[in-house]
């Protein structure tokens, strides 16, 4: 890619995030039946802006927030050059699509899902692009044919790509998504990847269009599945105390949220990912032979969730 080609191919990845945004905003609409998205533009004073949408108070979706964003500088956020010093000091250029979605019925997992592109320049270098993303659930009360459900949508939308991508992407988002203080992953996993540019623009770009279309496809038939599954004040009370692990994760480790506070972002659409309610209980240990447990003993470690028998 010469030097000018990273910002001729802008145009094209932004225009297929603005569709991405504006695709899962009507699906997951459609699948809640009750509320509507409100959009709320903003721009950044440092360069760029974005378009926040945010859902509250729906009949499946208790919050539902989906974001796209452009936005430049002239420094690379420390967040964005930790784990790759030798971009420090250039300028950078990203655009994405981020968005969390919190359920009311416990039954139903949050989940979260991402994908973006990155230009980092220097006078006189060569510009540095790349692209990330994935998806995860996080489920509190998990039927394992809705996890494996999710994994076999995510395997089908990278193995064209290569037969190595679904295993390295999803260890990438085992790995990723741990809460190293709690000793267990955040949830069931999916695909994570960063730094994607060494299969040329056309194939990383597709890659990333593979992901972000696979989204709907692999969380609205678990929504549509278990949105009528009864539940109690029990189960609830359990769902707002395990949403304390999605907090603690977002802002402890996750790069994402440091990168958008570290860039001079909107809080507001940074933090939308933070769910509405939730609790913490101290030295909480959920029973033994329970459903609670069973979250704990089975679905907190990383699992081959596409085993020979699937």
């Amino acid at each position: 890619m010469t030097h000018s080609q990273p910002h001729q191919h802008l145009n094209a990845v932004q225009q297929f995030l603005q569709q991405l945004q504006d695709n899962i905003c009507k699906a997951l609409e459609q699948a809640d039946g009750g509320a509507c998205f409100v959009e709320d533009a903003w721009q950044r004073p440092e360069g760029g802006g974005g378009k926040s949408r945010v859902l509250t108070g729906g009949k499946v979706f208790e919050q539902a927030g989906v974001n796209y964003s452009h936005v430049f500088g002239a420094n690379m956020p420390a967040s964005a050059t930790a784990h790759r010093p030798e971009l420090a000091g250039r300028s950078f250029n990203a655009c994405g699509v981020s968005l969390v979605i919190h359920p009311n019925n416990p039954y139903l997992p949050t989940t979260h899902a991402n994908v973006r592109f990155f230009i980092a320049e220097k006078d006189g270098e060569t510009p540095v692009w790349w692209f990330g993303g994935g998806f995860d659930l996080t489920p509190f009360y998990p039927f394992e044919e809705d996890v494996v459900h999710w994994h076999k949508t995510a395997k089908a939308a990278v193995e064209p790509f290569g037969e190595q991508y679904y295993p390295d992407y999803k260890k990438w988002c085992d790995d990723y998504f741990y809460l190293k203080h709690r000793d267990e992953t955040r949830g069931v996993g999916g695909l994570f990847f960063d730094d994607l540019n060494a299969p040329g623009f056309e194939q990383s770009f597709a890659l990333m269009r593979a992901v972000g279309e696979a989204f709907v496809p692999a969380y609205l038939p678990i929504v549509e599945k278990r949105q009528a599954t009864r539940f109690g004040d029990k189960e609830r009370q359990f769902q707002l105390y395990r949403r304390g692990r999605y907090v603690e994760f977002n802002l402890v480790y996750d790069r994402g949220t440091l990168f958008g506070l570290q860039s001079g972002g909107r809080t507001e659409s940074i933090l939308m990912s933070l769910p509405p309610l939730v609790r913490w209980q101290y030295g909480f240990a959920p029973e033994v032979g329970s459903p609670e447990a069973l979250l704990y003993e089975r679905y907190l470690k990383p699992q081959d969730w596409l085993g020979v028998n699937r």
